[in-house]
């Protein structure tokens, strides 16, 4: 049998790998070494241990050596290439790899798009390549074919081109552990390849090894005991592990320059201050100090993926995720008996609510229209309509989650100091609700101080996108709970009863058609809580059963797209559109993705309120299920501590693994949400173990006692 020689460190990636799996392997420190040592015939990989940073050292003597030696060579990412011209190595933003031949067989089928995450490689032209990499659109499939300008990535040199037998790579395929890349059976095939082109006529070795960031769970795994409490557990700890509480030392970092808007630049031409794109930067270290709330909490995890396989943070703070954050942490800190998250949940509502910009200002100003509003974002400066810095940009659906997590932390923290500030923005809501109840999906600043609050208050407009709309009428059905302010009770219910009239076929969805009805199925099961009317119970199981046709035995909900025409982010419409905006996972309806941003979670939510409102079985066992899933594939990895214990945007429940189309520009499949995704998954988590629901751990609420004074104040017309 035919030795596999290797030229490369001993931590290298692939030759480990070779290793536990039994292969027969000798290494040497450089490539010729390696060469010399291989015996006629032998498989000889020289890897680029110098990558990114520096292409592996060759000339035109190895290769004539090797050639002599009748060696067959893998090389990666080299200077030097027996007739090729390499050009000056380079890096990748939207690009993904594609299988470009069909060497692989059938199980990696020509067009099968792969992620090499943090990809640098070399500019080269070649015939016939096995892999290219292009911008490509597309969930397993580049369906538009390949990008046109697409480079060659994996391909063979002529025979006799100066060297024998040659299978060249631009770039380091060897750095698939390190770098994560992905999907994991694609670089099975991949290797399983390659090795058999090393030795051909031997048979091929199945490889196998444990990626450094996986799902805690198996499919097919039985759950421990008190698995949830765990997940629980581990899901709060990620937000301290990650350094997403943010310390003082950390505001240096938040208020750097961004384009010369800073209000402490003057200097218009001031270069962009951050590495990754607007505020996306590097964690802090994870060794760096840890903040106890009083400064808010960071957004998450970008979704870009390093060649190292650490991910930028989002260097953001914003009201709804904070506002989410502290009632999670609250909840969990009953729950576990934790001193710290009880402190930092109430430290994060303090800073929210009385000392943030989000809260102060215009926001603070009983004379101004914005009065009582939640400002979309902690933004060194307001820069304009338009503009991510968002003092002053109000989302209804982010002020309503907002509003939730701080009635859940005031709830668990038993405090009522909260209370006033809450009532403040309900009524602030309200009165940009129009007559029918819907809010526009996005106010701006300028717009509301042009027109007044009168003006939405009395508009007739509609937006039947419950992922915009549907969180503020569960609010409002709070409200009438608590105070008796019918308005609360009227706006809510006419928007609801006119969204379900215009269900389906009217409906807009956003990034998938199963937010929508997830988003909706919350609105619902409150509206049962404040008016259980038969009617409103067909709503919800209607809404329900369309949701949960796509729950998979696994417990994953499958995303679905909604009609063509509908959708205010379909998937991207060619392989130039991939990265240009917001889309959902999936390209089309036939692929298996979850989405842990925009559905599962706030199904999560809903399922359990749904449970606690009507006691049917049907919405606590599909609760169940989901739990057990996200219990599953909440993310496990020693190698990135900082990852450990969240929960990633994106998975796919047919292989098991961590992917999607990460075609969207702002939250892609690797993203983390510390709001969205991380604070309901937990808050649930607690709940459950707290064997309460949202409604019932907040029925002892006192906040009826600011409706009159607030109501006079802020809605003299009502």
């Amino acid at each position: 049998m035919r030795r596999i020689v290797f030229s490369c460190t001993t931590d290298n990636d692939l030759f480990r790998v070779a290793g536990d799996n039994g292969m027969a392997v000798a290494r040497f420190d450089t490539p010729a070494a390696a060469v010399d040592a291989a015996g006629e015939g032998d498989g000889v990989l020289l890897l680029a241990d110098g990558y990114p940073a520096e292409q592996l050292p060759l000339d035109a003597g190895l290769f004539r050596a090797a050639a002599a030696k009748k060696l067959r060579l893998y090389v990666e990412f080299s200077s030097f290439l027996p007739g090729v011209a390499i050009g000056t190595p380079r890096g990748t933003q939207w690009e993904r790899a594609v299988i470009s031949s069909d060497v692989f067989g059938p199980e990696l089928a020509r067009l099968r798009i792969l992620a090499i995450h943090g990809c640098r490689f070399t500019p080269v032209t070649a015939e016939a390549p096995h892999i290219v990499i292009g911008r490509v659109a597309g969930f397993d499939t580049a369906v538009f074919g390949l990008a046109k300008d697409s480079l060659p990535i994996l391909f063979e040199l002529p025979k006799g081109e100066g060297g024998g037998e040659v299978l060249a790579a631009t770039t380091k395929l060897s750095h698939f552990l390190t770098g994560r890349y992905a999907p994991a059976d694609a670089w099975q095939s991949i290797w399983r390849t390659v090795f058999g082109w090393l030795q051909p006529g031997e048979a091929t070795r199945e490889l196998h090894w444990t990626v450094h960031v996986r799902p805690s769970f198996r499919a097919e795994e039985a759950l421990p005991a008190h698995v949830e409490r765990q997940a629980l557990r581990r899901g709060i700890n990620w937000y301290f592990n990650a350094r997403m509480v943010i310390h003082p030392f950390m505001m240096a970092t938040y208020n750097r320059p961004t384009n010369g808007t800073h209000p402490a630049s003057a200097d218009p031409d001031l270069k962009q201050d951050w590495p990754y794109g607007h505020r996306i930067g590097p964690m802090p270290g994870r060794s760096a100090p840890v903040g106890d709330g009083s400064l808010g909490v960071l957004e998450g995890f970008d979704a870009r993926v390093f060649c190292d396989g650490a991910q930028p943070v989002r260097w953001w703070i914003r009201a709804d995720c904070n506002g989410e954050i502290a009632g999670a942490m609250a909840a969990a800190g009953r729950v576990l008996g934790s001193p710290r998250d009880s402190t930092t949940a109430g430290n994060i509502g303090d800073w929210l609510l009385f000392r943030s910009m989000m809260s102060q200002g215009d926001h603070a100003n009983p004379e101004h229209p914005a009065y009582g509003l939640l400002g979309w974002n902690e933004s060194p400066q307001y820069v304009g309509p338009g503009s991510m810095d968002g003092y002053a940009v109000y989302y209804g659906d982010d002020e309503a989650r907002a509003m939730m997590g701080m009635m859940l932390a005031a709830a668990v923290l038993q405090t009522d100091r909260y209370d006033e500030r809450l009532m403040k923005c309900l009524l602030a809501n309200l009165r940009v609700s129009g007559q029918f109840g819907f809010q526009p999906d996005r106010i701006d600043q300028g717009r509301l101080e042009k027109v007044g609050w009168r003006h939405y208050f009395s508009d007739q407009n509609t937006s039947y996108a419950p992922h915009f709309q549907a969180s503020m009428w569960t609010c409002f059905l709070w409200a009438f709970r608590h105070t008796g302010f019918d308005l609360f009770l009227q706006r809510a219910k006419t928007a609801i009863g006119m969204t379900m009239a215009a269900y389906p076929d009217r409906w807009k969805w956003t990034n998938g058609l199963q937010q929508e009805r997830a988003k909706m199925l919350l609105a619902l099961a409150w509206l049962v809580r404040a008016e259980d009317a038969p009617e409103h119970r067909v709503w919800l199981r209607r809404i329900a059963a369309d949701l949960l046709a796509a729950q998979d035995a696994c417990g994953a909900i499958g995303e679905a797209i909604g009609e063509a025409g509908k959708g205010g982010f379909p998937p991207p419409a060619s392989n130039e559109d991939y990265g240009t905006t917001e889309t959902p996972l999936i390209q089309s309806n036939a692929d298996t993705a979850s989405d842990l941003l925009y559905t599962c979670n706030f199904a999560f939510l809903a399922l359990h309120e749904a449970a606690a409102a009507t006691g049917e079985a049907c919405y606590r066992q599909a609760e169940d299920r989901l739990a057990a899933f996200l219990c599953r594939i909440q993310i496990r990895s020693e190698a990135h501590p900082e990852l450990d214990g969240g929960w990633f945007r994106a998975f796919d429940f047919r292989r098991w693994e961590y992917w999607a189309s990460s075609a969207d520009a702002g939250w892609g499949a690797w993203c983390i949400e510390s709001g969205w995704t991380q604070s309901w998954i937990t808050a649930v988590l607690a709940l459950r173990q707290l064997r309460t629901s949202l409604w019932d751990v907040t029925k002892d609420s006192a906040i009826r006692r600011h409706i009159d004074g607030l109501r006079r104040e802020m809605l003299p017309e009502a």
